[in-house]
């Protein structure tokens, strides 16, 4: 038996939209491709929120080619607001520090208490570099490089598919990412803290390289990380605390875990933790960042959870006289077979 707690919307009377797919999907997706790849060789990776709007927008126009123009207007007109909230975002962000010192020591005796008796008393940036750094690229650094930049482009695509397939489980993921991004930015302003290279140009630490985006010189593809280099130049260099890249690497996986088959789940995790090292090896965080950025999904699900439950109960509280019909508590797929009609009496009249 299936309670439904709302009305159902009725169903729609105008002309369904016809389906996309086929060849014409193929053809397109195959032309977005192409100038992607231009782009990311001319300009740079998108890792800029606006310039990946349109990225992502591009893309499921392409996917849902043949479909009315209204459908895809209302991808803009819902994304919009996300796009502004992640500017208004990035902006104070980088207001975060008000010209305060950076904690930064007592990250470094984090680091230094949990992993020292393994490290011979190093943060695990300074080891990790030690051991894995080199003037020459490896392979190692080609897919921190790539790790790294899809922090920018995962947690949008997986929301983008979301809009796509159900709003209603996109604005339940966009309820907790924005509750993640707000619960970080009242940390930067709070507790401004600076990464290990930050440190070790300021001679907290010994060297420390900041590395993650030299692996693009593999192939030659020096402007690749144009945007992404940008990005990191003009950012705030004190809001380490917590780890956002880890937070949204990991709040991605969790989202989906539950509809992801067991057989999976190993792969979805090693995302999050690939993110970790990535961000550890490379000198942006420290491993303290990453464990209270965890900390902040879990608060997310939790706080985000239990509001959603408050609301709808809340409605349901306030909306007494719209009870559901005894109809309305059964689904179809509950209800019993009609019964077959008798020949004889249909032929009666």
């Amino acid at each position: 038996m299936a309670v439904v707690t709302d009305p159902q919307s009725p169903a729609p009377t105008g002309p369904a939209d016809p389906p996309a797919g086929g060849r014409r999907r193929v053809i397109a997706m195959s032309v977005w491709g192409v100038v992607f790849v231009v782009a990311w060789l001319a300009i740079g990776l998108p890792t800029d929120p606006a310039y990946a709007f349109l990225w992502i927008w591009a893309g499921t126009v392409a996917w849902n080619w043949g479909r009315p123009w209204r459908t895809h207007l209302r991808f803009a007109r819902d994304w919009i607001p996300v796009l502004l909230l992640l500017a208004v975002y990035n902006l104070s962000r980088g207001l975060a520090d008000n010209g305060r010192i950076p904690h930064a020591y007592e990250l470094i005796v984090a680091d230094r208490v949990m992993f020292g008796w393994a490290t011979g008393g190093e943060v695990p940036t300074v080891w990790l570099q030690q051991h894995l750094y080199r003037p020459e690229v490896h392979w190692w650094d080609v897919a921190v490089s790539w790790i790294y930049f899809s922090h920018f482009v995962v947690t949008l695509a997986a929301a983008a598919v979301l809009w796509v397939r159900s709003r209603d489980r996109w604005a339940a993921y966009m309820r907790r990412w924005g509750f993640l991004c707000a619960a970080g930015l009242v940390t930067y302003f709070v507790y401004p803290a600076a990464p290990p290279w930050w440190a070790a140009q300021n001679g907290l630490l010994t060297e420390v390289a900041r590395i993650s985006t030299r692996g693009w010189k593999a192939f030659g593809m020096h402007g690749a990380g144009n945007l992404l280099n940008a990005g990191q130049i003009a950012s705030n260099p004190v809001a380490a605390m917590p780890s956002l890249h880890t937070a949204w690497a990991l709040f991605v996986v969790l989202f989906f875990l539950r509809a992801t088959r067991r057989r999976w789940w190993p792969l979805l995790l090693a995302y999050p933790l690939a993110m970790t090292f990535t961000l550890v090896y490379s000198g942006e965080h420290y491993v303290i960042d990453v464990l209270v950025g965890w900390a902040y999904v879990g608060m997310t699900f939790l706080v985000v959870g239990l509001a959603e439950r408050g609301w709808r109960a809340w409605r349901v509280r306030r909306r007494p006289d719209r009870e559901p019909s005894p109809a309305q508590l059964v689904t179809p797929r509950d209800m019993p077979p009609e019964p077959a009609a008798d020949p004889a009496r249909t032929a009666s009249g």
